[in-house]
């Protein structure tokens, strides 16, 4: 089996793949299982074939917990979770597979127990770190499908990449605030992520979930999709989302789908790829160019002592409008980050300026902006506003 400690390295014992004729069915897993096994596409070599299964979910959030839950409840033999954090109170918005006495717990620990005490017939492997390009081929070798249930791109592109090196299926999802999208990728049989995006958007242009918001009940729809196309995968039943991108509007209540095609030029699945091993993703994203300078960051204490000592700052709030009333720092200037380059005159190059958001990435990213401008007086606070929440103001709400 695979062991992950954060002080220890990743080591590989050989398993042997166990066939699905070679499993049995106790008793008491045929009583679990009863409803499966009426089904004349499943049965009970359906049922042996999702016992003898693995697979890996990769991220332990809003789409692992649905994909958790129900390739437990359905009976997949081994479950692997690739996660390194903890339980917040605002995860429990959309996060079904913890409660409120989870919170500050580590997720792995929470969804292992979760997912035994609803099944003890399965088996949890738990990887408590960050997937890299280091770790990555190791942890998902040993595992017949790959599901995706990140929320960054940097990740997305590592796991994909890493499913065409090891030829596995990756069963991709993602969701951002009404909005959710499902395919399989397999360049077996057809394309794979970077065909349908070759390059990732600017840093900051798309907004992650924390950032940007997600309808609780949008990664629960994502989420069991996924799941749904991971069986029909193990089971080899049906027509799997290989080579179209479903799209759903939970406004609208709305289904799309959209063909997508194998790109022959494509730099890890084409005819000639030109990335034939793991790369620097971060890099690739550009998410190395939000990074800067120590000097261009102030801490929440820092600033709170120098705004004791009377110092003046102008407190740019990056922020969207319904953040903003939420809390926010007081005296506070809001120009949400989308608005910063038509709003510049609001601002003057003599200032001490520090910018803010709610966790410091887009605060960032408007400090280098400012900075390329020839602000050269402006801050980025460390941590956002939620820092300040937990460091300086307690009374503070957090979000």
């Amino acid at each position: 089996m695979l062991v992950w400690r954060d002080t220890e390295r990743l080591t590989t014992l050989t398993r042997k793949k166990t066939a699905p004729e070679e499993v049995s069915l106790s008793y008491e897993e045929i009583r679990r299982y009863g409803r499966h096994l009426i089904i004349p596409d499943v049965g009970m070599a359906g049922q042996k074939k999702l016992k003898a299964a693995s697979v890996l979910i990769v991220g332990a959030g809003g789409l692992g917990s649905p994909l958790a839950l129900y390739l437990a409840a359905a009976g997949v033999g081994r479950i692997g979770l690739v996660d390194f954090d903890v339980v917040d109170e605002s995860n429990l918005q959309r996060q079904v597979l913890y409660t409120s006495k989870d919170v500050r717990r580590p997720k792995l620990e929470a969804a292992r127990e979760r997912l035994t005490a609803m099944n003890p017939h399965i088996e949890v492997e738990t990887y408590e770190t960050r997937l890299t390009s280091d770790n990555a081929l190791q942890i998902m070798e040993d595992y017949d499908i790959i599901v995706d249930g990140t929320d960054n791109f940097p990740t997305r592109y590592l796991v994909n990449d890493a499913c065409v090196f090891l030829g596995k299926p990756n069963v991709y999802g993602s969701i951002f605030r009404f909005d959710g999208q499902v395919s399989v990728f397999d360049a077996r049989r057809g394309p794979c992520y970077r065909c349908l995006y070759p390059e990732p958007p600017p840093p900051g242009l798309v907004p992650s979930c924390a950032e940007g918001g997600v309808l609780g009940v949008l990664p629960g729809i994502i989420g069991t999709l996924q799941a749904n196309e991971v069986i029909k995968l193990i089971l080899g039943v049906g027509k799997p989302l290989i080579g179209r991108l479903l799209l759903f509007d939970a406004l609208q209540m709305s289904f799309r789908e959209l063909k997508l095609r194998k790109d022959p030029n494509c730099v890890v699945c084409g005819e000639n790829p030109r990335i034939r091993e793991l790369i620097d993703y971060e890099a690739f994203c550009g998410v190395d160019a939000q990074h800067l300078d120590s000097s261009m960051h102030i801490t929440p204490e820092e600033l709170k002592a120098r705004l004791d000592r009377g110092e003046k700052f102008i407190l740019l709030d990056v922020r969207e409008e319904v953040e903003y009333e939420i809390c926010h720092l007081e005296n506070a200037v809001l120009i949400p980050l989308s608005k910063l380059p038509e709003n510049l005159h609001k601002l003057n190059l003599v200032d001490n300026i520090v910018a803010y958001c709610h966790t410091g990435a887009r605060s960032s990213l408007a400090t280098k902006l400012l900075r390329d401008l020839g602000f050269t007086r402006v801050k980025n606070l460390a941590g956002g506003i939620d820092a300040w929440a937990e460091r300086i103001d307690p009374e503070m709400p957090r979000y």
